[in-house]
């Protein structure tokens, strides 16, 4: 063996031995194992599930705030058409101007995140830290024409990214 293969070889071992070095220390001095996963949370700060959830995983309850009657059956059939699980339907205590309302509490923020894709990222959100559920309200205003489409909705959700846990919660471990 010639006197540059070996040189070559001892280069190409000692990168090799380095980059491995470089691996071990990273993981071991690890900051961020943690992350995501609730530990380190200020206690009394409720978890919120920021989980991606399927249509068949959300619970919603579709509210009419419109001008035209019978309006929220026929979103609930639309929702209920995409898998979604409808619990109420029915009318909102007043009118509504605006696409949509999602309001939801800490375990229904990755639900809420994908009713967002279906209105296009347009419907305003109403966060109740104190509220129980996992269901998402849907209240539709008086500018909601229509859902949006499955190439749309997954158009959508690429622009907004993944959900993020509201001001004074904490991501929950995720189960997946």
């Amino acid at each position: 063996m010639s006197f540059a293969r070996v040189r070559a070889l001892v280069v190409v071992g000692l990168l090799a031995v380095l980059a491995l070095v470089f691996v071990v220390v990273a993981i071991v001095r690890d900051t961020q194992s943690n992350a995501g996963t609730g530990k380190g949370c200020p206690k009394g700060w409720p978890l919120a599930d920021v989980a991606l959830h399927e249509p068949k995983e959300v619970k919603i309850n579709v509210y009419n705030a419109t001008d035209e009657p019978g309006r929220a059956g026929s979103v609930a059939d639309d929702f209920r058409n995409r898998k979604f699980q409808v619990a109420k339907v029915g009318n909102a205590t007043s009118g509504f101007d605006g696409v949509a309302v999602l309001r939801f509490g800490p375990k229904g923020v990755g639900g809420a995140h994908l009713l967002r894709a279906y209105f296009l990222d347009n419907a305003e959100r109403q966060f109740d830290i104190n509220r129980k559920d996992d269901a998402v309200d849907v209240v539709l205003g008086n500018s909601f024409q229509q859902l949006a489409t499955t190439t749309e909705v997954n158009q959508s959700l690429g622009d907004l990214g993944s959900p993020v846990a509201p001001a004074g919660t904490c991501p929950a471990p995720s189960d997946k």
